[in-house]
């Protein structure tokens, strides 16, 4: 009997993969649940595993091939026996004298997964060369970017000049293509504010050490402005919404992408019901979040199905930038440095430490009236955190 490995549903909006690897040849032998096939999306990595126990029979789709939802990869020959690698023979024992092993052989260390050795096989890195900070220190994707990363590329030499050639990998491949379709389909306009952080500032500051110590994370920015723009996103409903042929789908609920820099690029995975959750639930949310973004370990169930989306460009230094819509979203609030300035306060100059924000926002649903609102209430809540409690 044949079994089927089919290419399972691959979450909200994707509709197919490119076989980034085999892990098997036709003819050897493969147990159930065991990794068959590497399939990469513009969002993430995924394996696929065999349906059964028995031996490949059929690979239908060789590597680098593009296939939709439902393709058949291949097939199984269930129950059957398959090639398996024979174990290495143990020599004879013959008395000896003792000996002592040198001190420079290395202990054995856990094999990096099939998605690690398909990174190690593409970047060149040696995975002796690199500590792993995975479960029982096993290499991780993270691990192998973050090394490649600091490896020297390798350059041309032109005339007295030299230039360096590097193959875009499929995610950044992905990205670029997804944000000009983006600037293509909506109508994105942005409209900005600034927000004096004194008050959240100084909030943070009184009680950031009571918070650590009760909730285990630290008590950041982020988590208070997804609160900010969960409270806009109620009062005005347009935000939250998104359009699906000649109709709008307005959502009450609030999942709430966070933008993460990656090496191999941006990614957003999703907050859950972002509005049931306290500031530190969100932040370890967002903290669980970020950590799988690094070691790349993301799921497509964390990056599907975002109503709103926040990014923080403050981070690397951005003072003002103009986000770019991820859809089928319809708004996106940029973040960005915050930087003392001379403001007026009450007929007199005072020094604050401000924050431009951000809102880009798909004009087909979202009106100028609409995006400005939603902006002065997060303004408004951030000025004032106790707007928060009281969801004002």
């Amino acid at each position: 009997m044949a079994g089927e490995i089919i290419v399972p549903s691959l979450g909200e909006s994707v509709s197919e993969a490119t076989i980034a690897k085999w892990f098997k040849k036709v003819g050897d032998s493969v147990k159930a649940d065991e990794p068959l096939v590497e399939l990469e999306t513009d969002k993430v990595t995924m394996e696929v595993n065999a349906p059964a126990s028995g031996a490949l029979k059929a690979i239908n789709v060789p590597e680098g091939k593009t296939v939709a939802v439902g393709a058949v990869l291949g097939l199984i020959d269930v129950g059957a026996a398959g090639a398996i690698s024979a174990p290495a023979s143990k020599p004879a024992l013959t008395p000896a004298a003792p000996t002592v092993q040198p001190q420079t052989q290395p202990a054995s260390a856990p094999q990096p997964g099939p998605a690690a050795r398909k990174m190690l096989e593409e970047t060149g890195v040696s995975a002796s060369s690199i500590s792993g900070t995975g479960k029982d220190a096993r290499v991780t994707k993270g691990d192998i970017m973050s090394a490649s990363a600091s490896a020297p590329a390798a350059q041309t030499t032109v005339g007295a000049r030299s230039e360096e050639r590097v193959k875009m990998s499929k995610l950044r491949q992905v990205i670029a293509k997804r944000l000009k379709e983006s600037q293509n389909t909506a109508a994105i306009l942005t409209t900005f504010n600034e927000i004096d952080m004194s008050n959240v500032i100084a909030l943070r500051a009184e009680y950031k050490d009571a918070f650590e110590k009760k909730h285990g994370v630290r008590m950041g920015f982020m988590s208070l402005f997804v609160k900010a723009a969960v409270n806009a996103l109620k009062e005005i409903p347009a935000v939250n919404a998104e359009i699906q042929g000649d109709e709008l789908i307005y959502k009450n609920y609030y999942d709430i992408g966070v933008a993460v820099g990656t090496e191999q690029g941006l990614v957003v995975p999703v907050v859950r019901n972002a509005d049931q959750l306290s500031l530190a639930e969100i932040e370890k949310e967002i903290g669980r979040l970020a950590e799988k973004a690094r070691l790349g370990t993301l799921a497509m169930s964390d990056l599907s199905g975002g109503t709103f989306t926040v990014s923080n460009g403050g981070v690397y230094g951005s003072l003002m930038s103009t986000p770019i819509i991820n859809p089928p979203q319809s708004g996106i609030l940029g973040m960005h440095k915050t930087e003392e300035r001379p403001i007026a306060v009450k007929g007199q100059v005072a020094i604050r430490p401000m924050m431009y924000v951000a809102l880009s926002y798909d004009h087909r649903i979202i009106d100028g009236k609409e995006s400005v609102t939603f902006l002065v209430k997060v303004k408004e809540a951030i000025e004032d955190p106790r707007r928060l409690l009281l969801g004002l």
